[in-house]
């Protein structure tokens, strides 16, 4: 069996020159789903930022804590939006253990990540993987995954973690996050985590250097920015905050200082 079905002919050629920012992200975590030139730039990031791997780590942790809530919420359908290349404690290894009926859609516009995420999901008929840009929301959400997986008259979790601050275009995002909170019932929550911009740094633009030679530039937004995101929704306590001030996750591995503060999160819900 085909197990990328149809998309399989819309898929792009993968440039191995040009570094990927999921891939990149895939090695930070100790993936194996990357290329030479992902790891050189990983490299490079991580000497202008050593807390780099820290912050992946934090980020999935954070993933891990937003998966672990909304299920304790009774919420089992998950929209996890740029879903990256599937590495311990994506966001179907975590929904599945702890609600194996829960439903799952990834949706990226990376093809690596496409593929590997359709690889991991082929025998679950409960679960899916959408090459697609998370932009286009009228597409994602008429999407065949979407669409039979999602049952929009139950609460979903819609999860942006670590990817936000690769859409430099704020209105087009603003715009496409309007769609997907609109198409959800009240219940439902968004998540978020975005590279926090607190001024000028040296590190921060020696980064974002980095990232703008790979297939998404990279832009910091402030608290301010990030909150406006979630638009109208309830934001939980204590708001959109840094790692360190705004996820207390029960047993949360403790990371550099520094670390937990290059990253806002926040978790709302729609009213």
């Amino acid at each position: 069996m085909n197990v990328l079905g149809e998309q399989a002919a819309t898929l792009p050629e993968v440039d191995p020159q040009r570094p990927s920012v999921a891939r990149i992200y895939n090695y930070l975590l100790g993936g194996r789903h990357n290329f030479a030139v992902d790891r050189q730039a990983a490299v490079a990031a991580r000497g202008a930022m050593p807390d780099l791997p820290a912050i992946v780590r934090l980020n999935r942790q954070f993933l891990g804590e937003v998966v672990r809530r909304a299920t304790e919420a009774g919420i089992d359908q998950f929209l996890d939006l740029g879903c990256g290349i599937p590495a311990a404690g994506n966001t179907y290894d975590v929904a599945r253990r702890l609600d194996p009926a829960s439903r799952v859609v990834g949706v990226d516009l990376e093809p690596v990540a496409f593929v590997h995420a359709r690889r991991q999901l082929a025998d679950d008929p409960a679960a899916d993987a959408l090459y697609a840009d998370l932009l286009d929301a009228d597409q994602v959400l008429a999407s065949p995954p979407v669409r039979d997986l999602i049952d929009r008259d139950r609460p979903v979790c819609i999860l942006l973690v670590s990817v936000a601050h690769f859409v430099p275009d704020t209105e087009r995002l603003t715009t496409a996050l309007a769609a997907y909170r609109a198409a959800v019932p009240t219940g439902s929550l968004l998540a978020l985590t975005h590279a926090c911009r607190k001024g000028p740094s040296p590190q921060v633009e020696q980064v974002r250097r980095v990232y703008n030679n790979t297939t998404a530039p990279l832009v910091a937004r402030d608290a301010g920015e990030t909150t406006a995101l979630f638009g109208d929704w309830d934001l939980r306590a204590p708001g959109v905050r840094t790692f360190g001030d705004g996820c207390p996750t029960p047993g949360r591995q403790s990371e550099s200082e520094s670390a937990e503060q290059a990253f806002l999160v926040g978790l709302a819900v729609k009213p």
